[in-house]
């Protein structure tokens, strides 16, 4: 099966890669920005017929999509999440290659949920920001594009390669400085959101279900339990046998404090850190995963103590 890779240096990306390498039966190209990828395209800037072009002459039986962007303003997440969408899909209806898509979505598409629900796939989407509203977009693009698709919309992942800004990464560095510091004490703040954690290799091998897979559609990929960030956070503590004491803060993040995901400023250097998601989901997020065990025979294997345990070694290393 030839299998067109796009985005194969992303966070998830490099695990896909990964998977689809490990399977004799996958002969893989990856397209990307980047100087190690086999083609170098810009999908935001490329033209639909280049791409026709190359896949035409690759002739792929699938192309899977984890190229986009997680940060930015409005203008360069719609080009990087939606436009570029937009290019792949437009280049696959033009193409004879006749390649099923794989696109890689979100769970910040659905926006804020009820606490204690599970979101499934037939919930109407309501993002809460930017980077949801970019990403909903190109799987509406996807799904009305009449190709062979199928969205997979992952919740938070998390595991090895976890981004050194995400708010599990910054959980890690902030507990990297207190030990290397010798501090007893680390403060903490915005920890009461929960999110749905889902191991960076369980998603890649959803990917790969869902390149060999017929499903159509959107497809969640969670762990099915909602997990907040403070009970995270002693996890992660545990594990990096920090013996000091997580001292929550309460209230919501103030001017003073940092937000999870963007990084602090001179004027909030000596602030406690504060850890509010930015993904306008609100605070609770719980991926209803019955279609991705129905239709992909894929269920999560690996917990969240394992994945945390992976990033505290990644974190540790820098000490």
């Amino acid at each position: 099966m030839r299998v067109l890779l796009i985005g194969a240096n992303g966070y998830l990306g490099r695990f896909v890669a990964d998977r689809l390498l490990a399977d004799p039966a996958v002969q893989l190209t990856a397209l990307g920005r980047g100087d190690d990828a086999d083609v170098r395209f810009d999908l935001a800037s490329g033209s639909p017929g280049a791409l026709t072009r190359f896949l035409d002459a690759v002739h792929p039986g699938v192309v899977i999509n984890c190229a986009g962007a997680t940060r930015g303003g409005a203008r360069e997440l719609t080009r990087h999440n939606t436009v570029a969408v937009a290019t792949v899909c437009e280049a696959l209806r033009r193409s004879g290659c006749g390649a099923r898509l794989v696109q890689i979505g979100c769970g910040a598409e659905y926006g804020p949920s009820q606490p204690g629900s599970s979101t499934a796939e037939d919930a109407v989407p309501r993002p809460g920001g930017p980077y949801g509203v970019s990403k909903l977009a190109a799987t509406e693009l996807v799904l009305g594009s009449g190709l062979d698709a199928v969205v997979l919309r992952v919740f938070s992942p998390a595991g090895p390669g976890t981004p050194a800004g995400s708010p599990l990464g910054r959980l890690a560095e902030a507990l990297r400085r207190a030990m290397q510091s010798g501090d007893g004490e680390l403060k903490l703040g915005g920890l009461g959101v929960q999110r749905d954690f889902i191991d960076v290799r369980d998603v890649a091998r959803a990917v790969h279900a869902a390149s060999l897979s017929a499903a159509q559609g959107v497809i969640n990929i969670g762990s099915g339990r909602a997990v907040r960030l403070r009970d995270a956070a002693a996890v992660l503590a545990r594990v990096a046998g920090y013996g000091g004491t997580l001292h929550e803060l309460d209230g919501p993040p103030g001017p003073m404090r940092s937000a999870i995901g963007h990084p602090r400023t001179e004027a909030d250097h000596g602030a406690p850190v504060a850890y509010p998601y930015p993904d306008g989901c609100g605070s609770w997020q719980q991926a209803d995963v019955r279609t991705a065990r129905d239709r992909l025979g894929w269920r999560p294997r690996i917990n969240l103590e394992e994945s945390l345990a992976d990033i505290w070694m990644e974190a540790a290393c820098r000490i």
